[in-house]
């Protein structure tokens, strides 16, 4: 029997393992928990809010339990009966990254935020873990849930949808949800042409445009009461439905959202797995946080489709920025560990990076010296992660460094991307 063969019978029967699991332990819809997470640049703490039923369930089936290694968070649901994990994700977020700044070195600060997952049919107990200084995961909080709780609150859905783009069933494609930031009330048509372009955009894109049947786009309408985005360091203050603001952390470009809690409420009204939302101003800038969401300007001149995939790296996988630029934040890349995205290093552990190595020839030094004359060579290139020195990226010019100089990511992100979404889709 042919390699094709056996391989394609090992993907059956790890997809009717996968779903048997599901159907043993899950109802098909979501479960969502809410917390604060709380703390300064040394503590972190943890503070249950709410539970909520959601109607959709948007995630794979069979992949559910993450072993990607990703992520400085991680949540596991652990079946009360018999103490096992049936499912886990690993993610990021705002509040981790503001830990990193000079403010989080003088005061507390709580964010919201919460996970999803596939609706329990008995109790189960939430984990939730922090990487610590030396990189692991540690646990910082635990919730047993009662799945017949009375107070588990059910989603009431206010505003209208509409498909972006369908390809099939949620359970075995990326399912994305289009939010609005800053579009008012007269400006729904506006907003349906930005999801049109962002689709028209991000599938131009390499491994994007080769993937598209594997994604499905959706869209949900909420105006804000006024146009336009909030931008502090000009003094512009806007009233907006999801409440985004331009210089997050003191940078001019970074737009972000500390509510994350009210973006889950809105995102709640279609199947999805992955945020992004089309902020209604031509400022460049934005931001993406790995299995967070994203969020970029929807109407600048010429660059919108490259904003759009870089920040989505962000989104889908967490690969790291890969310019070496001055950020608002310190030690994001610790010496002597080793960063767990794909696309960066600090060669602490440089064998662990599997894709990487698979691509790097033999003869490449390591480090390897910028060479402009050989752009497109997969090398260990110092300079990544906001740090000139200390963090390596694997090409010079990619989508995740500099988006002036290129038009597609290296070969590692596209590897990796590749890689992610397949699992995605099992």
């Amino acid at each position: 029997m042919s390699r094709f063969f056996i391989g394609i019978l090992c993907f059956c029967f790890v997809g009717q393992m996968g779903y048997a699991q599901f159907e043993k332990y899950f109802w098909e819809k979501t479960l969502r928990f809410d917390f604060y997470h709380c703390g300064d640049n040394r503590t972190e703490s943890y503070y249950f809010d709410e539970l909520i039923e959601e109607p959709y369930w948007a995630g794979s089936k069979v992949a559910l339990v993450d072993t990607t290694g990703y992520g400085n968070q991680m949540f596991k649901i652990v079946d009360i009966a018999t103490d096992e994990v049936i499912y886990s994700r690993s993610y990021c977020t705002l509040f981790n990254e503001w830990q990193t700044t000079d403010e989080a070195g003088r005061t507390h600060k709580c964010m919201p935020e919460g996970v999803i997952f596939p609706y329990p049919k008995n109790d189960v107990r939430l984990e939730l873990y922090a990487r610590n200084r030396q990189g692991c995961f540690e646990k910082k909080f635990e919730h047993v849930i009662d799945v017949k709780d009375c107070f588990i609150k059910k989603f009431t859905p206010r505003y209208e949808t509409f498909e972006v783009m369908y390809n099939g069933a949620p359970t075995n494609k990326v399912d994305i949800v289009l939010l609005p930031e800053g579009y008012a009330t007269n400006e729904k048509e506006k907003f349906r042409q930005a999801c049109e372009g962002f689709v028209r955009e991000f599938f131009s894109y390499s491994p994007f445009k080769e993937k598209a049947l594997q994604f499905n786009v959706r869209a949900v309408w909420v105006p804000s009461a006024e146009s336009g985005v909030t931008m502090p360091g000009e003094q512009v203050w806007r009233q907006t439905a999801l409440k985004a603001s331009f210089y997050t952390f003191g940078a001019e470009r970074y737009q972000m959202i500390e509510d994350f809690q009210g973006v889950r409420d809105v995102a709640a009204h279609v199947p999805y797995e992955y945020i992004y939302i089309l902020s209604n101003t031509q400022k460049y800038g934005g931001g993406g946080i790995f299995n967070f969401y994203g969020i970029s300007a929807a109407n600048h001149p010429t660059r919108t489709g490259k904003i759009y995939v870089h920040e989505f790296g962000h989104v889908l996988l967490g690969l790291g920025d890969e310019y070496g630029e001055n950020a608002p934040y310190s030690d994001m890349y610790p010496e002597g560990v080793e960063p767990w995205e794909e696309n960066l290093t600090t060669l602490t552990d440089f064998g662990r990076k599997v894709i990487w190595n698979g691509l790097l020839d033999s003869a490449t030094p390591i480090p390897t010296p910028l060479n402009e004359k050989k752009l497109d060579k997969v090398g260990v290139y110092e300079g990544g992660g906001y740090a000139a020195k200390g963090v390596y990226r694997p090409w010079q010019n990619c989508l995740m460094n500099n988006l002036h100089k290129t038009d597609c990511f290296c070969p590692v992100c596209t590897d990796a991307i590749v890689r992610y979404v397949d699992w995605l889709c099992r």
